[in-house]
């Protein structure tokens, strides 16, 4: 059984999440195995996956189909998450994390830090810039072009 929506999906999400790693490595001189599967950073691997699924679609049931338009809102609405509502999520945990590490200071300073009251760290990759989600999507419309419809 051959499906080329779920396969041009799935090697999109796969090869955005290894471009992501890489580009994390080459920038920060370390290699990061949580960026193949954790989300935010370049490319968007949630945009590259719609894309290209939303492109197998449209090969396989034109784009003229229910189906098509339907793959379509989606991925509009998995683009706007990303860049919106994700990325603003991730600015928050960025300035909750920082006002962590001031007050933490600030106590550590004055009294003697009790053992298990660090805050927790807050995931800061979450959502993505327009870059990003513009890099998904090259990534996508090139995997989505690619992989062959059968049957």
């Amino acid at each position: 059984m051959y499906n080329s929506v779920i396969v041009s999906g799935v090697l999109a999400w796969l090869v955005a999440q290894i471009i992501k790693t890489i580009l994390y490595a080459v920038k920060s001189d370390k290699v990061v195995y949580e960026r193949l599967v954790g989300a935010g950073g370049m490319p968007s691997s949630h945009t590259s996956m719609v894309i290209a699924s939303l492109i197998a679609v449209g090969k396989a049931q034109g784009t003229t189909s229910t189906l098509f338009g339907v793959m379509f809102i989606f991925a509009c609405i998995v683009i706007y998450d990303a860049m919106g509502v994700r990325h603003a999520a991730g600015q928050h945990a960025k300035a909750i994390n920082k006002l962590n590490d001031i007050i933490l200071k600030n106590e550590t300073s004055q009294t003697d830090n009790k053992k298990g009251s660090i805050p927790k760290k807050f995931k800061e990759l979450l959502g993505h810039t327009p870059l990003e989600v513009v890099g998904g999507a090259i990534v996508g419309i090139i995997v989505g072009i690619l992989i062959p419809v059968k049957g």
